[in-house]
């Protein structure tokens, strides 16, 4: 920058340069916060799974934070557990969208007998190590599941895994070929529901045999875009037969409660058909992430 010619002119331009600050910012300073917000100086990191589902909502997470004044760094990608919970619990990463059920079983007790999503939930609770927080965890799920086809839940009256008692026909249950010896298996339908199912070994195409009628019961993720564009129906598990994995949003306990007036109304309008919805919008319509994400904000009045 060139010196001033004259003291005149560096007065003038000192008293430039100052009142263009003020006008400046109130603006456009980074850490300036909307009336009510509840940003600070600190960054908020947010990671995500090399899932795309998973990448969604981490950044509804991170627009909902930007939006209340936080600074956000994105850390997307990152792979699955054993690639981003030494960052997580490091507190390298602060904010990380999680399933209750397989985090608990996968990293702290393989044991479990938590079933249902309350149940698994408080376990998950207790479980997490010192300097992790879970926030409240959302209706919506990425879990097995037995589902069927709209057509033939209402035909038969189905809502519950329970419900299949009442069917009077043989039932077949579709999956891959280790689903017959998993505890959410045949047996394990048998034991907590009394149903009697054969088993085929369907593989790659479990949902293509279930719209073909060759079974009548698939082992479905609940998350599947499918269930929304073919028109299937997960069914209900009052009895835990599977680990009940709920979307959560684990956050580093130095942070959690900073963020949990923006995270956790996330979490409550986040339901099981809504996940879905976002997943079909990132398979069949091609959209980004952050258009995804933004969309559902809008919508759900909390951008």
């Amino acid at each position: 920058m060139n010196a001033p010619r004259s003291l005149a002119l560096g007065a003038t331009a000192l008293l430039s340069l100052a009142l263009a600050g003020c006008a400046s910012a109130d603006p456009l300073a980074p850490q300036t916060q909307e009336p009510g917000g509840s940003g600070g100086d600190e960054t908020i990191v947010v990671g995500s799974q090399a899932y795309y589902s998973n990448e969604i909502i981490a950044e509804i997470y991170a627009q909902a934070l930007e939006n209340a004044g936080f600074t956000v760094e994105r850390q997307f990608n990152i792979g699955q557990r054993e690639a981003y919970m030494p960052s997580l619990e490091s507190g390298e990463i602060d904010l990380f969208p999680e399933y209750t059920g397989s985090l608990l079983q996968q990293e702290y007790d393989p044991e479990t007998s938590a079933r249902t999503a309350d149940e698994v939930y408080d376990a998950l609770v207790e479980a997490l190590p010192e300097g992790l927080t879970a926030l409240d965890q959302s209706t919506a799920t990425d879990q097995d599941s037995y589902t069927v086809t709209a057509a033939f839940a209402e035909e038969h009256g189905l809502t519950t895994i329970a419900d299949l008692a009442k069917v009077d026909e043989p039932l077949t249950l579709g999956g891959p070929p280790e689903l017959e010896e998993r505890p959410y298996g045949p047996r394990g339908a048998q034991e907590v529901y009394g149903l009697d199912l054969q088993f085929s070994a369907t593989g790659d195409t479990t949902v293509e045999d279930l719209l073909a009628g060759t079974i009548q019961v698939a082992n479905v993720f609940t998350a599947d875009p499918r269930i929304q564009t073919e028109d299937l129906v997960p069914l209900e598990d009052p009895e835990g037969l599977f680990l009940a994995s709920n979307v959560v949003p684990i956050a580093s306990s130095d942070v959690a409660d900073e963020i949990a007036d923006v995270i956790d109304p996330i979490s409550a309008a986040l339901t099981p058909e809504g996940l879905v919805a976002l997943n079909v919008q990132s398979t069949q319509e091609q959209m980004s992430p952050e258009e995804i994400a933004t969309g559902w904000l809008e919508e759900q009045g909390l951008l």
